[in-house]
């Protein structure tokens, strides 16, 4: 990797693609049993049990304010503020390697919720990849 590059976990949501540094991603697991929270806030899903540590599960179509998928997504587990938490993807991508002068800050096109979590876009040859500002987004959850 060169030095003005960086890895990013991409995953899908609707017709939205983004980016998560690699080292903020702990694993990909397909989707799990929950158990739910009552009185949760809306974006939470429930509880997962990830091999006897319990993590909250975030979807993040509802933390967007998008409509609900028609099938169950994959969870990413990441690694926020020392602590695991999981986020509800439509799709896994790929890693990619991004060199920072693809880097600009959000669209103006972006708007509501979306633009408030992102810390900017990269633009790659067939589309935009918006990075996920992962502690602002886990925060909004709570």
């Amino acid at each position: 990797m060169q030095p003005d590059t960086r890895q990013l976990c991409t995953f899908e949501v609707d017709d939205l693609l983004f980016g998560i540094p690699v080292e903020s991603v702990r694993e990909l697991m397909k989707p799990q049993p929950m158990t739910r929270v009552p009185l949760s806030a809306h974006p939470v899903v429930g509880l997962i049990n990830i091999r006897g540590e319990i993590v909250t599960a975030v979807d993040v179509r509802r933390r967007l304010g998008m409509a609900n998928a028609e099938s169950p997504g994959m969870n990413v587990v990441l690694f926020v503020d020392g602590e695991l938490a999981s986020v509800l993807v439509d799709r896994i991508g790929d890693v990619i390697e991004v060199h920072e002068d693809q880097f600009e800050r959000p669209p103006e096109t972006l708007r509501g919720s979306v633009r408030e979590v992102i810390q900017g876009a990269y633009k790659l040859p067939q589309r935009l990849l918006l990075l996920l500002d992962v502690p602002r987004f886990v925060a909004g959850c709570s």
